[in-house]
């Protein structure tokens, strides 16, 4: 598919080859997940994500060996899908060497509903991982405006190493994911995810004060704080996940979570956006600041209702404790 997107002139014809695409490639997001998962403490699973960070930073590189060394045009030309298509093919045969992961239910009747997820929905009867569900949608609005059109307003403003900007973002998010699980650990996980809407706030206040004095540095707080909003938020949203979902629920609710963030809210997120860019068309191209200033208030919005709605999960018993609570009650009863 990335190898028909290359070669195609026609926009119909890029869209479906990159639909089709990602269709296939984005369910390995919930796949990889829970088999680390599976094999790991979900604490230590940022430690493995991070070398997906290292991908990103990777693909930088390719953009610089192009345009510095091979004086050849990487950006905004079919060059990226040729490379993507390349790297997914090697991806192809590493995956052989992933650890023996069979799932819970192999041998049993399988059901749509089972594959793409939607057992979880079961866990939304629990007030605040329904919270949890509707937030991490919800999020995807602001967050796809980055994610989708930032290359664009690069693109407007005349940047041009486009992909190795954005990545100084992926860069710092290496460090970050770092420290989720110290974050974790000191503070829990509903103040980790927080601090990663704090820095969605931060992101588009910093795009839209930075416009507004004329002062493009601060551009680069925005995009330095991408990987505080990755991983604080939706990779401890994962770890959430993992510890709030039952056994036989697990990679279904991995599933589950990428497709409401990544699937249905990175969809409506780019509907979204797209037409608030469309409003702020001009002869001379686009008038970001409003749109900035929009995104900023939707950002800080969403950081209201989540302090507001998602409370700190009760902590549950130890198994020492659990098991000298039965002994008593035993004990108890004996004497009775």
């Amino acid at each position: 598919m990335l190898i028909w997107a290359g070669t195609t002139g026609s926009a119909e014809v890029l869209f479906l080859s990159l639909l089709l695409a990602m269709l296939a490639y984005m369910p390995s997001w919930s796949l990889t997940s829970a088999i680390a998962m599976k094999h790991l403490p979900s604490e230590v699973y940022p430690h493995v994500r991070v070398f997906g960070s290292i991908g990103w930073v990777a693909s930088g590189i390719f953009s610089v060996v192009f345009i510095r060394y091979l004086n050849i045009d990487f950006d905004g030309t079919h060059l990226p899908f040729y490379c993507g298509a390349a790297v997914s093919m090697l991806a192809m045969v590493v995956n052989f060497t992933l650890p023996d992961t069979p799932p819970l239910g192999k041998g049993k009747k399988a059901t749509l509903i089972d594959a793409f997820g939607l057992g979880s929905i079961q866990l939304m009867k629990d007030r605040n991982f329904a919270v949890f569900i509707i937030m991490s949608f919800l999020s995807m609005i602001p967050f796809a405006m980055y994610y989708s059109y930032f290359s664009e307003f690069l693109l407007n403003i005349n940047i041009q190493y486009i992909t190795i900007t954005i990545n100084w973002g992926v860069l710092a998010e290496m460090g970050f994911l770092l420290l989720v699980p110290v974050a974790i650990k000191k503070f829990g996980l509903r103040k980790t995810m927080i601090f990663g809407l704090i820095a969605l706030t931060i992101r588009y206040g910093a795009f839209y004060v930075g416009g507004i004095i004329e002062q493009p540095w601060m551009y680069y707080i925005g995009i330095l704080v991408h990987g505080l909003i990755f991983g604080f938020f939706y990779v401890g949203g994962q770890i959430y996940i993992d510890k709030k979902a039952p056994e036989n629920l697990k990679s279904q609710a991995q599933g589950f979570i990428f497709l409401v963030t990544f699937g249905a809210g990175l969809l409506v997120g780019n509907f979204l956006s797209a037409r608030l860019i469309e409003m702020y068309k001009t002869t001379e191209g686009y008038n970001w600041d409003p749109i900035w200033a929009i995104t900023s208030l939707t950002s800080v919005l969403l950081l209201a209702l989540f302090i507001l709605f998602f409370r700190e999960e009760k902590k549950e018993p130890t198994t020492k404790v659990v098991v000298e609570e039965i002994e008593l009650a035993e004990a108890n009863q004996a004497i009775t």
